[in-house]
């Protein structure tokens, strides 16, 4: 998917609500340093100190909105950062610019990781030849999903569904929970409607079979090794081309090319929100009329 646009997915108002609360979270009384900061006018600049993919953007802007401060941006959303980078200029009052510095810089290292990990996993994927989506999963950082789920995207992922409201997913726990297999699909047929795919957790070609015999519209085949997926993948489809498949569990950037095949649909991995690394970020003000340069030692 194009970087470019992609803002356009994030409500305004939900973008003003999360600035409200990251900003709340860091400074919830007395902020003491504002009276060694003074309120003069101030200037900094936004210097990538990693390589990765510039990912949150719009985080970055809303948090500085929130405490009266302007970005100017050098590179665009989905930037390949070489660094050292300058990527945005801060402009604003000093006590302000530097109340929104560690919160917004949080927001971007952690969407830019996740970006990064993201475009690794498309690039590893691609690289085989193979057409379908990788995607991320429910595995996000509590109060932190949709800056995670954005990152996906920019970084070229699919984002998977966003919420239990996304898509009606039976796990293996709901399968025991409702009898079986049929009667769990069956339950979730009902609610489904026109709206919404089923999917069901399978562990064998058995299960697979029944739950698409039973009207899944999609299969995970969880945690089977890339010697078993692909022909249970294939026996599936011979029976019942429609249905997608998807594969999940024990995919790393590494061994990713190996659940490559002509029968999956999808490829998802947690670890591309769990275990990506946050790139590395700072802002470091300069005077008026100097020109900012990169200083490792004030990093």
């Amino acid at each position: 998917m194009d970087p470019k646009g992609l803002e356009l997915l994030l409500p305004p108002t939900t973008l003003a609500a999360l600035a409200d609360s990251w900003l709340r979270e860091d400074c919830p009384g007395l902020n003491h340093a504002a009276l060694v900061s003074g309120a003069a006018p101030s200037q900094a600049v936004l210097w990538a100190k990693s390589p990765g993919v510039l990912a949150g953007r719009p985080f970055f802007d809303a948090i500085f909105a929130r405490v009266n401060c302007q970005v100017s941006w050098f590179l665009p959303e989905g930037a390949k950062l070489v660094p050292v980078a300058k990527v945005a200029e801060v402009r604003g009052p000093a006590h302000c610019l530097l109340l929104g510095e560690r919160v917004a810089l949080n927001t971007l290292a952690r969407c830019s990781g996740v970006a990064s990990a993201a475009a690794a996993a498309v690039e590893a994927a691609k690289g085989t030849g193979w057409t379908g989506h990788v995607a991320g999963t429910r595995k996000t950082t509590p109060g932190f999903r949709l800056v995670e789920k954005f990152g996906l995207l920019v970084g070229g992922a699919a984002a998977h569904r966003y919420d239990l409201g996304g898509l009606v997913m039976v796990k293996d726990n709901h399968v025991l929970a409702a009898g079986g297999v049929e009667k769990a699909v069956q339950a979730a047929r009902q609610v489904a409607d026109f709206t919404l795919k089923v999917e069901v957790e399978c562990s064998s070609l058995q299960e697979a079979v029944e739950a698409a015999k039973a009207g899944a519209d999609l299969v995970l085949l969880d945690n089977f090794r890339p010697e078993e997926l692909h022909p249970t993948a294939a026996a599936l489809k011979a029976q019942f081309p429609g249905v997608g498949v998807e594969a999940s569990g024990g995919i790393t950037l590494a061994n990713l090319p190996q659940f490559c095949g002509p029968h999956i649909d999808v490829l998802s991995l947690g670890m591309l929100t769990q275990a990506a690394p946050a790139l590395d970020f700072s802002l470091k003000l300069f005077p008026e009329g100097a020109t900012p340069m990169y200083n490792a030692h004030r990093s």
